[in-house]
C-alpha cells in the first residue's frame, strides 16, 4: 500500500507546430522536467510506477459526445494548416497529429490510477499527464484541454466501482469550468475550485466562476467556487499572489468542513501547479511545501484514497512528503497571514518585477530543497513503547515495539519532583517514554506512542514537556485531552503552547494557554479541530507535538485518530501520543496506524455543532486572533 506514479513517454509527443504565444507554455518539458525532479529527489523510485494505457472510446463517451470524439480522432490525418485552422475554432487550444493518442493516454492514466487506488493496489497516487483536462467540455476543447481527464475518472469510479460520493478538488489557478458544467446538477460529486478571478477579468472570464455559482437542480450546493479577487504581500508592489496562509486557511475554513459532512469515498485532485510560486500567469506565492500540506489534509478523507491528476501548465513543485503518506510527512510550513477581506483588486505585476521575485524565490526554494535532502526519512517511521506486552494490540507492519529505556538514574532525576512517579511501574513507564522521545528528537524515529499508568498520566506529561524543551524541541505544542491540567512550572516564553480539550468552560489565560470544552457532536468536534486546533498549530509552527489522552478523555477512537492524523502536518510528522494503560487495544492500534500514515476511520454520521460549542469556539477565536495569524480570517463555523 504505497503511492502510484502513472506516466507514458508518448504524452510528450504533442507540441506547437506554429507561432502562438498564448499556447507555447503547454509544452512537453512540463512533463519531462517534473519526472526528472521526482527522480532527482528519490520520489519516483519509491512509487509503484504504472505505464499509462489509452482510454477506450466507450470510456471517453462517459463524458464526451461521439461526434466530438470522432472529430478528434480525425485530426491524426490532418496537415499543419488544417490543424491550425481547426484549433482556431477553440479558445486557447492547439492540435497536433498526436493529440488524439496523447489525450487518450491522459484519460487512461487517470483511470488506471483510480483503479489501482480503489482495488487497494496502492493507497494514493499521481498521474503525470498532458494534455490537461479540467476546461474541456462535452463537445469542445478549451484552455489546452482536450478530454476531461478528472471528470471521466469520476464517472468511471461511479460506473465501474459503484462509488456514490466523490470529491473533486481543483487547485489550479484557473477555474475548471468543464468539470463544473459536467457535474453541476449531480449531488454525488462535490466540486471545489479556488481560482484567480479578479471579478471576472481573469481567464476564463466567466460569470459562473464566481462564488454564487453553487450548482443547480439536484446538484444545488454541490459546487463550491472560491474566487481570488485580491492578493496580499509584504512587498508593496507585489499584490497579486495568494500565499501559503491563504491556501491552508481555505482548506481549514471552507473545503474541509464541507468535505467531512459530504464524507467522500474518493478524492480526485485537479492538480494544476500554475497556482504555485514562479508561474508568470498565476502570479501566486504558495511555496512547494504548501502543496504537501494540502495533500496531507486531503488524506484524512475517503480512507486516504486520493488521486492527483496533473492539469494546466506549471511544473509540479517537488515537496518532501508528496505525493502520499508512504513517502513521509509534509515538511514544516511557514504560513504567514491570510489576506484581509476587502482589499482592492490589484494590478498585475510587470514582467521585470515578477522575474525579480521569481529569481529570489528560486534561490530560496533551492536552499529549501538542499535542506530537505539533508534530513532523510528516519530509519523507523513509528515506534510504540508499552508498559507490558499486549497481545490485543494489532500493530501495522513496520511499526517498532520499542524496548529501550532511559538509564534509571537519569529517569529518577527527571521524576523527582513528582510523587506519582515514585512507584516502580510509573518510573519504568517514564523511562520508556523519555527514551522514545529522545529517539524522535534525534531523528531516529518519526513519531511514537507510549502508555502510562493512570495515576501518573499528568506527571508523565509534565516531564515529557520539560524533557522535550530541554533536549532539542524549539517549539512544543501539547494537546492534552481530558483531566490533564497545565503544569504550574510552564512559562509563556513562546516555546510551548498548551491546548487543553475537555474542560468545563472555554478560557484563554494567556496566548499560550488555551482551554476548550470537549464538543458533544461530530460537527462540534470538527469545528474545534479545523477552526481552532489546526490554525493554532500552523501559526505556532511546532517542531514537536505531544498528544496526551488523559483519564476520562471522552474521545471516541475515530476522533482521537483524526486529531493525531491532522497534527502530523504542522510538525512535519513529529507527533508523540501518550495514552493511559487502561486505554483499549483498539485505541492504541488506530493511533499507531494513523501515525504510520494510514487514514483515520470515519467519524460516522454527521451532526451539527451544539450552540454552546459554537459559542465557546467563537469566544476563544476572538480572544486569540490578535496573536495567532491563522485565526485571522472571517469564516464563521
Amino acid at each position: 500500500m504505497g503511492t502510484a506514479l502513472v506516466y507514458h513517454e508518448d504524452m510528450t509527443a504533442t507540441r506547437l507546430l506554429w507561432d502562438d504565444p498564448e499556447c507555447e507554455i503547454e509544452c512537453p518539458e512540463r512533463l519531462t522536467t517534473a519526472l526528472e525532479r521526482l527522480q532527482q529527489h528519490g520520489l519516483k523510485q519509491r512509487c509503484l510506477q504504472l505505464i499509462a494505457r489509452e482510454a477506450s472510446e466507450a470510456e471517453l463517451g462517459l463524458v464526451h459526445s461521439p461526434e466530438y470524439v470522432a472529430l478528434l480522432q480525425g485530426t491524426q490525418a490532418l496537415g499543419t494548416r488544417e490543424l491550425q485552422a481547426l484549433s482556431k475554432e477553440y479558445d486557447a487550444v492547439y492540435l497536433h497529429p498526436s493529440t488524439f493518442h496523447c489525450a487518450r493516454l491522459a484519460v487512461g492514466a487517470a483511470l488506471q490510477l483510480v483503479d489501482a487506488v480503489l482495488t487497494g493496489a496502492v493507497r494514493n497516487g499521481l498521474a503525470l499527464v498532458r494534455p490537461p483536462g479540467h476546461h474541456s467540455q462535452r463537445a469542445t476543447a478549451n484552455g489546452f484541454c482536450v478530454f476531461n481527464n478528472v471528470a471521466i475518472a469520476a464517472k468511471h469510479a461511479q460506473q465501474k466501482h459503484g462509488l456514490r460520493r466523490i470529491l473533486i478538488v481543483d487547485w489550479d489557478v484557473h477555474h475548471g469550468q468543464g468539470i463544473q458544467y459536467i457535474f453541476e446538477d449531480d449531488p454525488s460529486v462535490l466540486y471545489f475550485s479556488w481560482h484567480r478571478y479578479e471579478h471576472g477579468h481573469f481567464w476564463p472570464c466567466l460569470r459562473e466562476s464566481d462564488a454564487d455559482a453553487v450548482g443547480r437542480g439536484r446538484g444545488l450546493g454541490f459546487t463550491v467556487n472560491l474566487p481570488w479577487n485580491q492578493g496580499c504581500s509584504d512587498v508593496p508592489w507585489l499584490q497579486v499572489g495568494m500565499g501559503n496562509a491563504d491556501y491552508v486557511a481555505a482548506f481549514l475554513h471552507v473545503l474541509l468542513p464541507l468535505a467531512f459532512e459530504f464524507d467522500p469515498e474518493l478524492v480526485l485532485v485537479s492538480a494544476g501547479f500554475d497556482s504555485a510560486i514562479g508561474d508568470p500567469e498565476g502570479q501566486m506565492l504558495a511555496t512547494p511545501e504548501c502543496f504537501a500540506h494540502l495533500t496531507h489534509l486531503l488524506q484524512v478523507l475517503a480512507g486516504g484514497r486520493v488521486c492527483a491528476v496533473l492539469e494546466c501548465p506549471g511544473i509540479p513543485p517537488v515537496c518532501a512528503g508528496s505525493p502520499g503518506p508512504s513517502l513521509g510527512a509534509a515538511p514544516v510550513l511557514s504560513p504567514g497571514t491570510p489576506c484581509p477581506e476587502g482589499r482592492p483588486s490589484p494590478l498585475p505585476l510587470g514582467e521585470p518585477q515578477f522575474k525579480a521575485v521569481v529569481t529570489q524565490a528560486a534561490a530560496a526554494l533551492s536552499s529549501l530543497l538542499d535542506q530537505l535532502r539533508l534530513h532523510p526519512t528516519p530509519p523507523v517511521r513509528v515506534a510504540v513503547a508499552l508498559i507490558a506486552p499486549d497481545t490485543g494490540l494489532a500493530l501495522p507492519p513496520g511499526v517498532l515495539c520499542e524496548e529501550g529505556s532511559l538509564p534509571q538514574e537519569e529517569t529518577q532525576a527527571w521524576a523527582r519532583p513528582h510523587e506519582a512517579l515514585a512507584q516502580d511501574g510509573a518510573l519504568t513507564a517514564l523511562g520508556k517514554v523519555l527514551y522514545l522521545l529522545d529517539r524522535i528528537l534525534d531523528g531516529q524515529v518519526s513519531s511514537g506512542m507510549a502508555a502510562t499508568p493512570v495515576p501518573a498520566a499528568a506527571a508523565t506529561l509534565d516531564v515529557a514537556v520539560r524533557y522535550g524543551l530541554s533536549h532539542g524541541a524549539q517549539r512544543l505544542l501539547c494537546v492534552a485531552v481530558g483531566q490533564l491540567d497545565r503544569p504550574p512550572g510552564l512559562t509563556d516564553d513562546g516555546r510551548n503552547l498548551w491546548l487543553n480539550i475537555g474542560v468545563e468552560e472555554a478560557a484563554a489565560p494567556s496566548m499560550f494557554h488555551v482551554s476548550v470544552p470537549l464538543p458533544v457532536t461530530t460537527g462540534g468536534f470538527l469545528s474545534c479541530a479545523l477552526a481552532l486546533v489546526l490554525p493554532l498549530a500552523y501559526s505556532f509552527q511546532p517542531d514537536l507535538v505531544l498528544v496526551a489522552l488523559g483519564p476520562a478523555h471522552g474521545l471516541r477512537d475515530p476522533q482521537a485518530a483524526l486529531l493525531a492524523a491532522l497534527l502530523r502536518g504542522p510538525a512535519g510528522g513529529r507527533v508523540f501520543a501518550l495514552v493511559d494503560e487502561e486505554s483499549t487495544p483498539q485505541l492504541a492500534t488506530v493511533l499507531a496506524r494513523v501515525l504510520n500514515g494510514e487514514a483515520p476511520p470515519s467519524l460516522g454520521p454527521f451532526s451539527m455543532a451544539a450552540p454552546e460549542d459554537t459559542q465557546a469556539l467563537m469566544y476563544l477565536r476572538g480572544r486569540l486572533e490578535p496573536r495567532w495569524k491563522m485565526l485571522q480570517v472571517a469564516a464563521p463555523h
